[in-house]
């Protein structure tokens, strides 16, 4: 509920809360399939535009709900046709809306990436104001953990990108996937980001199979191993080191959870949801993770099991101590693990002329010597 106008974002209400929400209006259940309907295949916000519902009940909406979703604060679109949003989340906290001089505060604002590809466009969504897991690699690590997302807030984020990218109702769809592979770890947020995940499935929500929508964990196993009895969405763990030793470094949860450990809950998930199997990410790091004795490592963790690994050039930003791996280095790590029989793919690198990689706008924002505002394109130089 938005503190400063009393009214329930009806973003943030799966199917069953919403058909309570209606009938503590005195209504009858079949409403709230009429309004996800309004809402999610035909993205209308504007109750009066809800033309099949009773006047008095639109009236009655207009009184106690809203669709409110993050606010728009800088879009960059790079020359491959990636674009990247930087959302404020004051709007949805009780605040007004910005105006275009207003500073942005880094503290409330999340990264939102649209990822263009002949038959597919992937929607990389956050989970979190910052993150706390603190994996070294990570610009977004850098920056601390401020709050969980609502569900509202995250549900919020593929409506607008819906909006942004020209969506039309009984049109082909323009966001096929959707991961949550932005910011914050999404099983630290565990309560929001099911129930987001639920909408974003439901036949009369956003519809998108299961195997399109893809939760990104750095392994919190009991998270992990409770995902799997409540949900059904398709699983990408950031392993990024194949040996206990490297990943406590890289990956500090793994102090907690060691890899075997890890791999069993991934094992486990595969066999509960009947998955196809589970991604591995794997950021490239020049010298540290990236030799063949490490391909080597990782073929013996993962040959034999449903696994596929996605090798992902790492994306430099401020003050980082790490380098990007070399296209040789990648290129033969990739092949090791092909030619002994773990599936390896490399990332296409997009949208590096916008620094699109997870937290590298907010980073800037927070480094900035000027920056224009405005709701179609952005200028950032930074502090070096």
């Amino acid at each position: 509920m938005n503190a400063a106008t009393n009214k329930t974002n009806l973003l943030g209400l799966s199917r069953p809360e919403l058909e309570a929400f209606i009938a503590g209006m005195g209504e009858k259940p079949f409403r709230a399939r009429q309004l996800m309907k309004w809402l999610y295949k035909r993205a209308e916000s504007d109750f009066d535009q809800m033309t099949d519902l009773a006047k008095s009940f639109r009236e009655r909406l207009k009184e106690v709900a809203e669709v409110r979703t993050p606010e728009i604060r800088m879009t960059q679109v790079s020359t491959d046709g990636t674009r990247k949003w930087l959302l404020s989340m004051d709007t949805l906290r009780g605040k007004g809306p910005a105006q275009a001089d207003d500073p942005i505060d880094a503290s409330q604002a999340i990264e939102m990436v649209f990822i263009p590809e002949p038959g597919r466009g992937t929607l990389c969504i956050s989970s979190q104001l910052g993150c706390a897991m603190d994996c070294t690699f990570c610009s977004t690590a850098q920056q601390g953990f401020n709050r969980n997302l609502s569900v509202a807030e995250i549900v919020g984020q593929v409506w607008l990108a819906n909006k942004e990218l020209g969506y039309e109702p009984g049109g082909n769809r323009v966001i096929t996937n959707i991961v949550f592979m932005g910011m914050g770890e999404p099983l630290a947020n565990y309560r929001n980001v099911v129930p987001a995940t639920e909408i974003l499935m439901d036949d009369l929500g956003f519809d998108i199979s299961r195997r399109r929508v893809t939760v990104s964990t750095s392994g919190l196993v009991p998270q992990m191993l409770k995902l799997a009895e409540e949900t059904n969405c398709a699983l990408a763990v950031s392993l990024h080191a194949p040996n206990d030793e490297l990943r406590d470094v890289l990956v500090p949860i793994n102090r907690k959870h060691k890899i075997a450990e890890l791999l069993d809950a991934c094992w486990q998930y595969v066999n509960k949801q009947n998955a196809r199997s589970i991604t591995f990410e794997y950021v490239m790091l020049d010298g540290i993770n990236d030799q063949p004795e490490h391909a080597f490592e990782l073929v013996r963790l993962l040959k034999g099991q449903p696994a596929k690994v996605n090798l992902i050039p790492f994306n430099p930003f401020p003050g980082t101590q790490y380098r990007r791996s070399s296209a040789a280095a990648i290129e033969r790590f990739r092949d090791i693990c092909n030619s002994h029989g773990v599936i390896a793919t490399t990332r296409r690198t997009r949208g590096d002329d916008i620094d699109a990689a997870c937290g590298q706008l907010v980073g800037r924002v927070r480094d900035r010597t000027t920056v224009r505002l405005g709701s179609k394109l952005i200028s950032v130089a930074v502090q070096t």
